[in-house]
This record gives structure tokens, C-alpha cells and sequence, in this order.
């Protein structure tokens, strides 16, 4: 055997050992791994995105099963470790909500156009205003839309690439967290409306309720990102030179 094969075989070998060591997270590692996403995700005003945790963890961790192993821990107690989009946060387990009404600060009621328009944007997103208005049958004001980007439930998302550029809008994690959704793929459907009474018994058997299947953080084929003269000229960005 020449001396280049020895070398060859001994990187072989190497290489083995080497993937032998890579045995998975032991159980006292993955507890200490969740101490430290418990730690994070509660000190954390915000929800956090498991990209923000795993920078956090040590290198090569994977996230995904630590989250789990955590919200295992969580699922039997007063708090439950939830999902918002990409991101995580603690949350008043769904059977103890009530107790909390009286402690809940009394948020401005929205007016029924604004939930219709909130509804919309939920199901049909990315939408424009003038889509806003077909489906609707009727004007919607810049009030109404206004009123719901105070809240922080929806968000420019960018603008359609036809005639005209119009912006469209779309919901923000925020409106997941209010709402109890994992992800917006997580909207009741038709039967779910049905059960809640949220729909008439008339409606004609073709009805049928949208199912979003659009990323709330990435744009379509037919949306592109709005600029900062986008941003001015909507007043959400002070010109420049002011």
C-alpha cells in the first residue's frame, strides 16, 4: 500500500470516529438548552423568532426540538409556551383566559366595517383597497384602515405590479398573538364559522372560505417591496431634508 492510500484511509477513518461523536442532545443537555429559551422567550416583551434564539444557543443546536421539549414542560401548566408565526412567546393557558378579563386592559372596540375589512385582509391577503372594496360591495374608508394599523394587526406589505402600483395589506404577528394563531394557515374554515354561528344557514352550498397560503413576511410574484418615497408619499416616513 502506498504511503498516499494510508493517508486516504486514515482520513477515512477520521472521519468515522468523527461522525460517531455526533450522538444527539442528551436529555440533561436538552434541559439545559430549554432553561436557556425559557429564560429568553420570558424576559422578552415580544415574541421571539426561533432565528433571534438560536443565535443565542451554542453553535449546531437545533432549535426546533428544544422548543418542543419546552412546550412539552408547559402544556399542563397556567402559561403555555405558543407559537406566533416565526416567532414564540408565553401565553395564559385557553382554560384559564377568563380569570384574567378583569386584569385585561379594555381595548378600542372596533366598529363592524372594521372587522369586516380585518376579516378580509385575514383571508384574501395580499389585498388592495379596491379588492377590499369588490368584495365588500361598498367604499372603504382610509379611517377604517387607519384605525386597523393602529391597532398593529395589519401592515403595508408592498405594492401590486399593475397599472397603477397600488399597495396592498396583509396581518402581522400581532394579529396572530390577539387572535391565539400558531399561523394564519390557522383561520377557522367554513365548518369551524358554521359551528360558531358566524355564518347564516342560508348561504348558497357553493360557498366556500378562502384558505391563505401566503407568507405574511414574504412577497408574491405580483407584489414588489415598497421604498422610502413609497413610505413618504403614504406619510408613514418624514421626507427627507426635514
Amino acid at each position: 500500500m502506498s504511503e498516499a492510500e494510508r493517508r486516504n484511509l486514515a482520513a477515512i477513518d477520521s472521519d468515522d470516529d468523527q461522525i460517531e461523536t455526533e450522538a444527539p442532545v442528551s436529555t440533561q443537555g436538552l434541559a439545559e438548552l430549554a432553561r436557556i429559551v425559557e429564560a429568553i422567550v420570558f424576559a422578552s416583551a415580544e415574541p421571539v423568532s426561533e432565528r433571534a434564539l438560536a443565535e443565542r444557543l451554542p453553535a449546531n443546536v437545533d432549535v426546533a426540538p428544544v422548543l418542543r421539549h419546552l412546550q412539552k414542560i408547559y402544556e399542563t401548566r397556567g402559561v403555555h409556551l405558543v407559537q406566533v408565526g416565526s416567532a414564540w412567546a408565553f401565553r395564559t393557558a385557553p382554560d384559564l383566559a377568563f380569570l384574567m378579563s378583569r386584569e385585561a386592559v379594555q381595548q378600542r372596540k372596533l366598529s363592524r366595517a372594521a372587522m369586516e375589512v380585518l376579516a378580509i385582509i385575514a383571508y384574501h391577503q395580499p389585498v388592495t383597497r379596491a379588492e377590499l372594496e369588490d368584495i365588500r360591495g361598498v367604499e372603504t374608508s382610509k379611517g377604517t384602515l387607519d384605525v386597523l394599523m393602529e391597532t398593529g394587526w395589519i401592515k403595508l406589505r408592498g405594492r401590486r405590479r399593475t397599472p397603477g402600483r397600488p399597495v396592498t395589506y396583509g396581518t402581522t404577528d400581532a394579529f396572530l398573538d390577539h387572535f391565539g394563531l400558531p399561523e394564519i394557515r390557522d383561520l377557522p374554515g367554513l365548518e369551524e364559522l358554521r359551528g360558531a354561528g358566524l355564518l347564516s344557514a342560508r348561504m348558497p352550498s357553493s360557498f366556500a372560505v378562502p384558505v391563505p397560503n401566503v407568507d405574511p413576511d414574504e412577497l408574491t410574484e405580483d407584489e414588489e417591496p415598497l421604498e422610502d418615497i413609497d413610505l413618504e408619499s403614504l406619510g408613514l416616513l418624514a421626507p427627507r431634508g426635514e
